[in-house]
């Protein structure tokens, strides 16, 4: 990854780490709800996420958030949010710092 595309890479990590479950005091980020982050050279940017279940009652609220938050990085051109439900959320995916914050550790 060239030098530009990774500071617009750490840009993205640090404004995911701003959105938050209104149920869950701690971000999507470190809660292991982000699958995966694609830039592609023309800074659009495609976000695999999930959530930390199917029946989420702020599903809109963190989806609109992340886009937000994302397309006030001016660099960006572009966000693309794709849901995914495979493989299911799980408490293994979070960060330590998540588990620490939850008392699961």
């Amino acid at each position: 990854m060239n030098e530009e595309l990774q500071k617009i890479q750490d840009q993205i990590v640090v404004m995911l780490r701003t959105v938050y479950d209104p149920e869950i005091p701690v971000n999507i980020f470190d809660l292991g709800m982000i699958y995966d982050v694609d830039i592609d050279d023309e800074f659009n940017v495609n976000i695999e996420m999930t959530f930390t279940s199917p029946n989420c009652p702020a599903a809109d609220f963190i989806l609109m958030d992340v886009q937000m938050k994302l397309e006030s990085i001016s660099e960006i051109k572009s966000v693309n949010i794709n849901l995914t439900f495979e493989p299911p959320w799980d408490k293994s995916m979070m960060s330590e710092e998540a588990l620490l914050e939850l008392g699961m550790m």
